[in-house]
């Protein structure tokens, strides 16, 4: 029986990733062939969240050092230190993708003599980047099952399931956990404005999967919260902190002041690859600042009056103290995170 469509997939000498931004209306593929066409399509968010990109820079290091076809190694080293910006920077906030592309050119550049070593090199890696992170969502979903078990209905905010990861997901692993285990599991997903990641893509993924899901405005979801329909918040990163701070998707820290205030447990779901040691707190994660007609349009149609300005923060920062846990590959971490984040990225380091 086929499963279910790859977010990413390397196919000879291309990428193929699904456009989610066409999704849940129309499943679509496209080829990605070019380093060019590889940022376009992380800028438009045909492809997100922070270990798919992490998995899908790494690929995109081989298709935009085939398209130079350099004639020798020192050309290639070359061109792959423009694409570590050019690739790597692509979405600022995201802290995967920028650590799988160095992690890739460093590995390939410090074990290559020759060109054809170097772009074997180059792809052994990008690959090993996409399986580390499989198996990272399935210690996340394992770990995060066994926090979830008491909990039958669960909220989460964007998405952060197989089509944000290599994976089967970071947050959206429990619940997947849940289901395979049988145990009664409703989830409420909030729209996750202005482009509605979690009404268009987490709603799909879990219904696909069989999985109940009610879809709420964002604005209902802290009522819904306090007044005890929830028992537990489960959500994915796109950077941690040193300290803990967490960058999800704009709307992330409106979920954690509720839980709060109902004292129910709030979770971060996230690979160690997404914990920034060179940020000490969420005061210095660079937030992304999206075009303003993602606020003005709703699916090409303008909603707002012409003249009216707009902010359009991609990302915002929960800080450590609204976090009950953060669950990663290698255990869940708990307060003071300053030091055990510290010690779980060495344990990631030395498993890898």
């Amino acid at each position: 029986m086929k499963g279910p469509t790859p977010p990413i997939e390397w196919a000879e000498n291309h990428i193929r990733i699904i456009d989610q931004t066409l999704l849940p209306t129309e499943l679509q593929i496209i080829e990605v062939r070019t380093a060019a066409s590889a940022v376009a399509a992380i800028n438009r968010l045909a492809i997100r969240g922070a270990p798919a990109l992490g998995a899908f820079g790494a690929l995109a290091l081989v298709v935009g050092l085939d398209e130079s076809a350099p004639s020798n190694l020192q050309e290639a080293i070359q061109r792959l230190e423009e694409l570590r910006t050019f690739v790597g920077d692509a979405r600022p906030t995201a802290a995967n993708l920028r650590w799988a592309v160095d992690r890739v050119i460093d590995h390939a550049v410090s074990s290559s003599k020759t060109l054809e070593d170097l772009r074997s090199a180059l792809l052994r890696e990008a690959h090993k980047v996409a399986e580390e992170d499989a198996a990272a969502c399935q210690e996340i979903g394992r770990l995060g099952h066994e926090l979830l078990r008491s909990a039958t209905t669960i909220g989460t905010h964007c998405n952060a399931g197989r089509l944000a990861t290599a994976g089967t997901g970071t947050a959206l692993a429990p619940m997947y956990a849940k289901a395979e285990a049988g145990e009664s599991l409703r989830v409420l997903a909030s729209e996750t404005r202005p482009l509605l990641q979690g009404a268009r893509l987490t709603a799909w993924e879990l219904a696909d999967a069989g999985i109940d899901v009610t879809v709420l405005p964002d604005a209902a979801m802290a009522s819904q919260v306090l007044s005890g329909q929830v028992d537990a918040y489960i959500v994915g990163a796109d950077r941690i902190a040193a300290n803990g701070d967490t960058a999800n998707k704009v709307g992330t820290v409106s979920h954690a002041l509720a839980a709060r205030e109902a004292d129910i447990p709030f979770y971060v779901a996230a690979p160690t690859s997404t914990i920034d040691l060179a940020v000490p707190s969420g005061d210095h994660i660079d937030i992304e600042q999206r075009d303003e007609c993602e606020v003005h349009e709703i699916q090409g149609k303008r909603v707002t009056p012409e003249g009216v300005n707009a902010t359009n923060p991609a990302f915002d920062v929960t800080p450590a103290h609204l976090i009950t846990a953060i669950i990663t590959e290698v255990g869940v971490l708990h307060a003071p995170f300053q030091k055990s984040i510290a010690d779980a990225v060495v344990q990631a380091g030395t498993a890898r």
